[in-house]
């Protein structure tokens, strides 16, 4: 009997102890990212996060910095030609990106560059799709590795600020995407 009194009370303080760590610690840390300057802001992959910096090849020549983007609205999207959702979302990407340009939308199309059968298959399937927003090339797995990319197509809504807004995994939609950014600075 009296050991299960002591199992009570260990339980009890163990409790006790991870709402204090939960209030007190985990709060106040999520309050301060929130509220910090925009310099202070934690680098990651949730929303509320500065998305982590990238810098990679373009198709068609040069080379493309996140962090340069700032002032806009971007979507970085991670994707790869053999992807059937990948292939679904494109039109309605192009049309989007076509519409709001002009406004200081960004579309980044990350290619997964190491997961293509030939690398030029990539430049093929622009032509093809007609893509005219910037398709970058992750030669070295570094984008896809930083952002997690487990499933694509996947993407991350940044507001101008370099501030992760969405995260969407699976085809976007114009619609979606209209009604995202609309709500973003």
């Amino acid at each position: 009997m009296k050991r299960n009194h002591i199992w009570a009370v260990v339980v009890l303080v163990a409790l006790l102890a991870w709402g204090v760590v939960d209030a007190y610690v985990l709060d106040t840390g999520a309050e301060n990212a929130a509220t910090s300057e925009p310099g202070s802001v934690p680098i990651g992959l949730e929303k509320g996060n500065l998305a982590p910096d990238f810098e990679l090849r373009q198709l068609g020549g040069g080379k493309v910095k996140l962090s340069d983007l700032r002032g806009k609205k971007v979507i970085v999207n991670l994707w790869a030609t053999w992807c059937p959702p990948c292939r679904a979302e494109i039109p309605d990407m192009q049309r989007f990106y076509e519409a709001n340009k002009a406004n200081g939308v960004v579309i980044l199309g990350v290619n997964l560059t190491t997961t293509e059968t030939k690398p030029e298959y990539v430049e093929a399937f622009v032509q093809a799709y007609g893509m005219t927003f910037p398709v970058l090339l992750d030669d070295e797995k570094h984008v896809s590795g930083v952002y997690k990319a487990i499933s694509i197509p996947t993407s991350f809504l940044i507001d101008s600020n370099g501030v992760i807004r969405e995260k969407y995994i699976g085809p976007m939609s114009y619609e979606w995407m209209e009604k995202t950014l609309a709500g973003m600075q």
